[in-house]
């Protein structure tokens, strides 16, 4: 099916992450990278990053060949809708031709909210400031049931799927991720790829499946003895091969996280459904203050090896899959 749907060739983005913030007023119990004071989790010390900061990042990304910026935080008690738009424009202050992939739904519901703006209108101001994409993330497990448990003030199943779809209707594509493996069933699992599916057919703008497995190491509600130790490694085979056939037709890409599975993890997903190994990335933060060993310093050039290990092709992709007009070459033309 992955076959039939994208070839054999295997897809990957040049970007950077940007965690702009650590601090968070939410307390979803399978964070461990929110962070409230110095005490506060084992890792990471508390920070917020000036836009001035942001824009340096961002330029250096640009010197290293990134095509794509992909800017996600904590909801610091201080951000408004404001906040997200200036972090906008500090990225296209320095580099106009950067792709800003930013915002989970829930920093969209909560800027929306602060500056008593509607989720559809805050979008299309941030679109107006340079906006391109939504990553999906916030998503976890979609199903309320679940939701009560790990993140219970966060938005709801029908909420996110909302800010998805008017998302989407503002011109704006998203990704979609699950986060699996900690005390969720295979029924959630099942309503969660459905909710998927039935979002891309009311209004499409999805352009890829990320399944997340649950990295538990720092991770309060395991700590708590609450959750289990993340998914077996035939669970996580199945979460991408299964998703392939639930979305078929659908949502056309399947990527396989390399920060929560490591290169050779995702790499091995690649004859499982998976076409994509998404972005280098060059810093990640959440994933590593929940305990994971990955998340740093790969490169274009350790996907192409990876695929060409399994006899595969491959391809630098934009954030929305086309072909680039810069690729693997560093050019300084940035602000």
């Amino acid at each position: 099916m992955r076959r039939e749907t994208n070839g054999d060739t295997v897809t990957f983005v040049i970007n950077r992450n940007i965690n702009y913030t650590n601090i968070c007023t939410y307390s979803c119990s399978f964070c461990a990278f929110s962070k409230t004071s110095t005490k506060a989790g084992t890792r990471d010390r508390p920070y917020v990053l000036t836009t001035e900061e942001i824009g340096e990042r961002v330029r250096e990304a640009w010197a290293a060949g990134a095509t794509e910026v992909c800017l996600q935080g904590g909801i610091h008690p201080s951000y408004t809708g404001e906040t997200y738009l200036s972090i906008c424009r500090a990225v296209k202050r320095v580099c106009p031709e950067m792709h800003i992939h930013a915002f989970s739904p829930l920093e969209i519901a909560h800027g929306a909210a602060s500056i008593g703006a509607s989720v559809s209108r805050f979008l299309r101001m941030l679109k107006d400031e340079g906006l391109a994409s939504l990553p999906g993330t916030a998503a976890e497990i979609l199903d309320d049931e679940v939701r009560a448990l790990i993140c219970p003030d966060k938005v709801n199943t029908e909420d996110w799927l909302a800010i998805i779809g008017a998302a989407h209707d503002a011109g704006l594509a998203t990704t979609s991720t699950i986060m699996f493996g900690h005390l969720e069933r295979p029924e959630h699992w099942a309503r969660h790829l459905l909710a998927l599916r039935g979002q891309q057919t009311r209004t499409g703008g999805i352009t890829e499946f990320v399944p997340l497995p649950f990295v538990h190491m720092q991770s309060p509600v395991f700590l708590r003895g609450l959750a289990r130790k993340g998914p077996t490694w035939r669970e996580t085979v199945l979460m991408h091969a299964v998703g392939r056939i639930v979305l078929s037709g659908a949502i056309p890409n399947v990527q396989a996280s390399w920060v929560k599975l490591g290169l050779d993890g995702a790499a091995a997903l690649l004859q499982a459904g998976v076409n994509d190994l998404g972005g280098v990335l060059m810093n990640e933060s959440i994933s590593r203050a929940a305990g994971a060993a990955h998340g740093q310093g790969l490169t274009g050039g350790d996907f192409i090896a990876a695929a060409r290990s399994l006899g595969r092709p491959s391809r630098q992709r934009t954030t929305l899959y086309g072909d680039p007009m810069r690729s693997l070459q560093p050019e300084l033309d940035c602000a």
